[in-house]
């Protein structure tokens, strides 16, 4: 179980690092990358989702994001007694995660002054505010990525030397993945920044509420639910789905 906690901790803290790093490469000032666009951040969290998977998926199957986690367990493919425990352990990683890009890029913090540039580095927040319309995005969104993670998933598979059953998407499974997150981001992320992964926006939302940022915006905590619960509508939603699927197909 400690491995698998770890796996967890350390492949979100690896999709923050580079997923909230290839943002503040783009947003903040005086960057090589300043003003490089969408395409670059989508493509960017893509590969951050193909790398942070490959490197860990032999650790704990990773999950690194809740509303997997959930969905996994919602379909009967992951011990329900575990979740809790691997949702704390993508927390904390993103937190870490997102405490590492603000030491990677410090200067360029300092130096940028719009505040809503700064906090994008590391949470979400809706083109438009309209807490149906983004619940109902976050929903769609993850409802897509957690489909397509059943989809792919290896039902099951041991570590050498361990009595627990792992079940996630095996380094196989990176690359189809971060193609479902690159597709999300360049058709679905306009209205709320595809959070589409509690732990990606909870943790860093924390870890800027925490740090001494100059010209710092407000943490958006009315909005902060939103990205959360709507995952985990999406994630339920998916599993579903996948069980009507695999009745039909039998």
């Amino acid at each position: 179980m400690l491995t698998e906690l770890f796996g967890e901790f350390l492949g979100t803290a690896i999709l923050i690092l580079l997923g909230n790093g290839v943002v503040a490469n783009v947003n903040l000032k005086n960057t090589i990358g300043n003003s490089s666009g969408w395409i670059v951040i989508t493509t960017g969290w893509a590969l951050a989702v193909f790398t942070a998977v490959f490197m860990t998926a032999g650790l704990s199957g990773a999950h690194l994001n809740p509303a997997v986690t959930i969905g996994l367990a919602a379909a009967s493919q992951f011990a329900w007694i575990k979740v809790l425990p691997f949702i704390l352990a993508q927390i904390a990683g993103a937190m870490f995660g997102a405490l590492m890009v603000y030491l990677f890029y410090i200067d360029h913090f300092k130096i940028t002054t719009a505040p809503g540039m700064k906090r994008a580095c590391f949470c979400t927040a809706p083109a438009i505010a309209n807490t149906k319309s983004n619940f109902f995005s976050e929903a769609i969104g993850t409802f897509v990525l957690v489909l397509g993670v059943l989809l792919i998933t290896v039902p099951e598979f041991q570590l050498e030397g361990m009595n627990s059953t792992k079940v996630g998407l095996g380094s196989l499974g990176a690359m189809p993945v971060a193609l479902v997150v690159f597709v999300i981001g360049l058709s679905l992320g306009g209205t709320t920044g595809y959070a589409i992964n509690p732990a990606r926006d909870l943790g860093p939302r924390i870890v800027h509420a925490l740090l001494p940022l100059n010209a710092k915006d407000d943490n958006g905590w009315k909005y902060a639910w939103v990205p959360v619960m709507g995952p985990v509508a999406g994630c339920f939603l998916a599993a579903f789905t996948h069980m009507l699927i695999v009745y039909l197909l039998r």
